[in-house]
């Protein structure tokens, strides 16, 4: 099972660990951001991988995926196939259904490698960015509040 970062669980409050953590266990080459860039640059791609990243850890079945987006299952094979050999992707086959999940530590990798010198090697300016757009990440669905009536 892939190790989540804590910060991607919406926990770490040492805005470092983060930075931390790829520096030691993950630091991404260019090479493979070019691919996983590459793997994103399509309209088909991009939103499955969007509807993995909402789906969080546990993923979502090949036929839930395509039911979602509309797509035809020959061509959602050929797109998981691109974010799986780009690395943002892994699977899973439980009896006859195959899950995909996004690879949430090779996002935050791409994400690191993205902003690892921005903000003119003050890493922790633009670190508040992302954790507060991290914030959200796989955190459990809000109730929907049914809206009020407007009384006349």
């Amino acid at each position: 099972m892939s190790h989540i970062p804590p910060l991607l669980q919406g926990q770490g409050s040492n805005k470092f660990d983060f930075i931390l953590y790829f520096h030691y266990c993950r630091n991404m080459e260019t090479k493979e951001a070019v691919i996983a860039l590459a793997a994103l640059a399509q309209e088909t791609r991009l939103s499955v991988f969007r509807l993995l990243v909402q789906a969080g850890p546990e993923g979502m079945s090949v036929g839930s995926i395509g039911e979602k987006l509309g797509v035809a299952p020959a061509t959602l094979s050929f797109h998981l196939k691109e974010l799986s050999h780009a690395g943002l992707v892994t699977s899973r086959q439980e009896s006859r259904f195959i899950y995909y999940m996004a690879d949430f530590e090779q996002m935050a990798a791409l994400m690191t490698f993205l902003t690892q010198n921005c903000c003119k090697g003050m890493p922790q300016e633009c670190l508040a960015v992302m954790e507060t757009a991290l914030e959200g990440c796989c955190a459990p669905p809000q109730a929907k509040r049914k809206p009020e009536r407007s009384k006349s």
